[in-house]
């Protein structure tokens, strides 16, 4: 792929002055006041009225007075009661303190004096303060911390109460009424920390501040951001309200602000509105995009719809859920619709389109039920839409050609034998044909293998003993249709389906002490609810295909058997008095050769005679009236073959490095060199076919993966290029012609401390049906950056010593064709793949994916990525600087959760042409 330059086309879309409807831009004005108006829904609902226990119930029946023992005048003494009511207790709960230095009780004054570490306990009350001073005349705690002439400030008052913390400089707290006078305090609200100058305790649920500062940043001293309260409310676990707040970054005022402002505080997940993004699309006007609604449906489910406008009318709808039950199963569902419109009606470049996406991912945990699963793993849709859709930049799937689904359920049933059935539907997509393949659906089931002559107790022992047999069936409704007609009624009409029966029978034993042989036979029917009659039109002058609908079915069995022993070779280096560095090799040999008769069934085949144009009959074509079924035809020719095959496997023992080690280490030299070919007693010609050779290895520490594989043909070509009954060395050539070869390596590298784990954008690949890996580069979805709130590890505190060392890693992939079966000569394809990133200091990282192709010699897709971690803020920049997707995207937001809304984005989507 060459580097393309920028389109004219997209140049005139830009001049373009788009006509935009007044009502477009009026519905878009409209849902911004919805959303303002509507926040409040983000608040927690209030509990329902609870029943008065006091309220008496008018059907409990009246108690009868003669059932009411009479009370004698003299058992009654009226100084029982006192009509002088007690005096009020100075304190209502009982005070314990504890101090380190000293502990003072002024009689005159009516105060405790609390000195170093001192600790009160108050009802549900405890303050841990340098010094503490408790009024009995006023009924007031006032704590501070000790002065040191050293160390400064220095124990400073904590205040807990219930679940609520407060650590302020100072506190006075009345024990009467509650109430308390927090100065210079420290609050954790939710995900956030308040700190205020002034905060005036209301009640146990109540708090009033001025001139306080919101922060989710961890350093307090120094924040690198917050927003300034003037005056707020805060209602503890609920809600923070305030009057007007702006941005502060590093204590300098900018002018994003409100006039008030709410922020929910709670431990459970809560519904509310998701802030959509403002921006302008060259062809489709403004934009609002990934605004909507969340759920918080239980602990179990939620969901989110959220969804795109534009002012020229195209729209956008998306429903995200994620559920979850802890030992059970886990799992997400997605669904996505869009209305494209591209520029107006009236232009030459309009153009209209509807796409839509289906994603379901569930699984199972083990611990649920051992003997039953359920799995899900779906993405079907438009095949267009990974390359239509303009709020994603989805590249695995957009440089994948295909996609896939799976539904599946299996369940085994326990015993002697063992039975087990499973039911599955699947789905393929080629997006480039648009053909799709479905399966609706699968059924599977099987007998355990059995063994009928076999002993109860002890090993299976000679060929008598080891005959064993299973019972294996199969059944399909097969589908085939395309985008258009896909769930329409024509998509079923030429569904086929059929089921598979086979009942294998099979033995080993040994023959003389080191050659194992096993011999099968094996047992199939077909039933079918679909045949052919085929017959010759005399006037057409064509084949004519009749479907016949109704059961049939036929039967086949086929005989093999294989030979097959283990040769191990030692290759022992070492010698009295020496330590080489080669220890010894290991050579492992596995010669198998197999025998195999497929008999002929041709009483399955009929014929039709052809008939020219003067009546004369010309030829007789055979069919079979399975043909095209969904399990294939019978067999119509008797083949007796022959296959060998020869495996190898090299390993080596070495010195090992770590000197401290008390074995040497074993180390891969090949970890598989397989060749294969076979021989055709039953063919009259051309009965040889060709050699394929395969093999591979890791290199460099198991970093570097070596794969590679050959065809060798052992017979000519004549001078058009076809295939001749005539060994090519008899023609003059080698002894044989390689037709083909193949050479792939892939190669992982990173530092240690680059060695990380991948990057979250990895599972939207292979949510999508891409790669497990970034070298197409990494995936990204502009709407679930609204709803994924993953929280980040910690990371681990630097050393304070500097380390010279930058992490990174490097991931390259190789790939080589060479095609010479038509004498062509030439490589096919020739590519390398490589990605990358690099950590420039412990904040700033750089990543690029991007690849060349060595044949067409130009870039493959490219893309750049720029990463700055911000404390509590995340920037990231991503590039696409060529192709048809050319694009970019810069992100730049608080990384909690609760102010996940206070970001800005800014992008440019690729140009789409439908």
């Amino acid at each position: 792929m060459a580097f393309q330059k920028p389109s004219h086309t997209f140049t005139k879309i830009h001049l373009k002055a788009l006509h935009t409807n007044n009502f477009k831009i009026l519905f878009a004005l409209s849902f911004t006041v919805f959303i303002n108006t509507f926040s409040f829904a983000q608040d927690i609902p209030k509990k329902g009225k609870t029943i008065n226990r006091s309220v008496k119930d008018s059907v409990i029946s009246t108690t009868d007075s003669l059932l009411v023992p009479e009370v004698s005048e003299k058992s009654q003494d009226s100084t029982l009661t006192d009509s002088i009511a007690p005096k009020k207790e100075l304190l209502e709960n009982i005070v314990t303190y504890h101090a380190d230095d000293y502990t003072t009780f002024n009689q005159k004054k009516q105060k405790l004096y609390l000195y170093n570490n001192a600790k009160i306990d108050y009802g549900d009350m405890n303050i841990t303060s340098g010094s503490i001073v408790i009024d009995y005349t006023k009924n007031t705690v006032y704590a501070k911390g000790i002065t040191d002439s050293i160390e400064g400030y220095t124990q400073k008052p904590v205040f807990t109460q219930g679940s609520n913390v407060v650590e302020p400089d100072s506190i006075i707290f009345n024990t009467e009424s509650k109430k308390a006078l927090i100065f210079n305090s420290k609050t954790e609200q939710g995900e956030g920390t308040v700190i205020a100058q002034i905060t005036k305790k209301e009640n146990d649920s109540v708090y009033f501040l001025k001139n306080a500062k919101y922060t989710t940043a961890e350093d307090l001293e120094d924040p690198e951001y917050y927003i300034k309260l003037r005056k707020a409310k805060i209602v503890p676990g609920k809600k923070i309200v305030t009057g007007l707040a702006n941005l502060f970054i590093y204590d300098v005022p900018t002018p994003i602000g409100v006039p008030f402002a709410f922020f929910p505080q709670s431990d459970k997940q809560t519904s509310g509105v998701i802030i959509p993004s403002f921006g302008e699309q060259n062809d489709r006007g403004f934009f609002l995009q990934n605004g909507g609604y969340y759920f918080a449906i239980n602990d179990y489910v939620d969901l989110a719809v959220i969804g795109d406008y534009y002012t020229n009318g195209s729209y956008g709808v998306r429903l995200e859920s994620t559920y979850s039950k802890r030992y059970k199963f886990r799992g997400n569902l997605g669904f996505r619709y869009e209305n494209l419109i591209n520029s107006e009606r009236g232009f030459p470049d309009y153009s209209r389109n509807t796409i839509y996406n289906l994603r379901w991912s569930h699984s199972q945990d083990s611990k649920a039920n051992p003997n039953s699963r359920f799995s899900a793993s779906v993405n079907l849709g438009s095949s267009t839409y990974y390359r239509s859709s303009v709020n994603q930049v989805n590249t695995g799937a957009f440089l994948n050609n295909s996609l896939s689904s799976s539904v599946s359920y299996s369940k085994t049933f326990q015993g002697e034998p063992q039975v087990n059935f499973s039911v599955t539907a699947t789905h393929s997509q080629n997006t480039n044909t648009e053909t799709i393949n479905m399966t609706l659906p699968t059924f599977q089931g099987s007998v355990g293998r059995m063994y009928p002559f076999a002993t109860k107790s002890g090993s299976k022992k000679g060929i008598i003993q080891n005959i064993n047999l299973q019972y294996n069936v199969r059944g399909e409704n097969r589908i085939q249709t395309t985008d258009s007609l896909f769930f329409k009624k024509e998509m079923f009409d030429d569904a086929k389906a059929g089921f598979q029966h086979s009942i294998p029978l099979s033995t080993n034993f040994k023959i003389f002490k080191y050659f194992s042989l096993s011999a099968s036979t094996n047992f199939n029917e077909v039933w079918t609810f679909k045949t052919v009659n085929k017959s010759f039109d005399p006037i057409e002058r064509k084949e004519v295909t009749e479907t016949i609908n109704g059961f049939d079915s036929f039967r086949t069995y086929n005989f093999s058997t294989s030979l097959g022993t283990t040769i191990y070779g030692m290759f022992n280096f070492e010698k009295e008095g020496k330590d080489p560095k080669i220890k010894a090799i290991r050579h492992v040999i596995r010669p198998s050769i197999s025998y195999n008769i497929n008999p002929s069934f041709d009483k399955y085949y009929d014929s039709y005679e052809v008939v020219s144009a003067d009546g004369l009959t010309t030829s007789d074509v055979e069919f079979s009236r399975f043909d095209g079924g969904i399990f294939g035809a019978p067999n119509k020719n008797f083949s007796s073959s022959m296959g060998i095959s020869v495996s190898n496997n090299i390993e080596a023992k070495v010195r090992d490095k770590d000197s401290t080690a008390t074995e040497p280490k074993k180390i891969i030299i090949l970890n598989n060199l397989n060749f294969s070919t076979s021989y055709n007693f039953a063919g009259d010609s051309l009965q040889w076919s060709p050699v394929r050779m395969s093999g591979g290895t890791q290199l460099f520490n198991n970093k570097m993966s070596v794969n590679f594989g050959a065809t060798l043909d052992p017979y000519a070509l004549d001078n058009n290029n076809r295939k001749i009954n005539k060994f090519n060395i008899d023609n003059g050539g080698s002894f044989f012609r390689l037709t083909s070869a193949n050479l792939t390596t892939s190669w992982s590298l990173s530092s240690k401390k680059g060695d990380k784990d991948k990057d979250k954008n990895i599972d939207e690949n292979l949510r999508s049906g891409g790669r497990a890996d970034d070298l197409f580069g990494v995936s990204q979805d502009f709407s679930n950056q609204q709803i994924n709130n993953k929280k980040e590890e910690k990371e681990e505190p630097p050393s304070e010593h500097y380390n010279y060392k930058i992490p990174w890693s490097l991931r390259l992939a190789y790939a080589v064709n060479y095609s010479n079966s038509r004498r062509q000569n030439e490589i096919s394809s020739h590519s390398l793949m490589f990605s990358g990133d690099l950590e420039l200091s412990p904040k700033w990282s750089v990543g690029a994916s991007s690849g060349y192709d060595l044949k067409n010699a130009g870039f493959t897709y490219t893309q750049l990525r720029f990463e700055r971690d911000l404390l509590s803020w995340r920037m990231n920049f991503s590039w696409v600087p060529f192709s048809s997707r050319s694009s970019w995207n810069f992100f730049i937001g608080i990384k909690s959760s609760i102010l996940k809304d206070l970001k800005y984005e800014k992008r440019r989507q690729p140009d789409i042409r439908l």
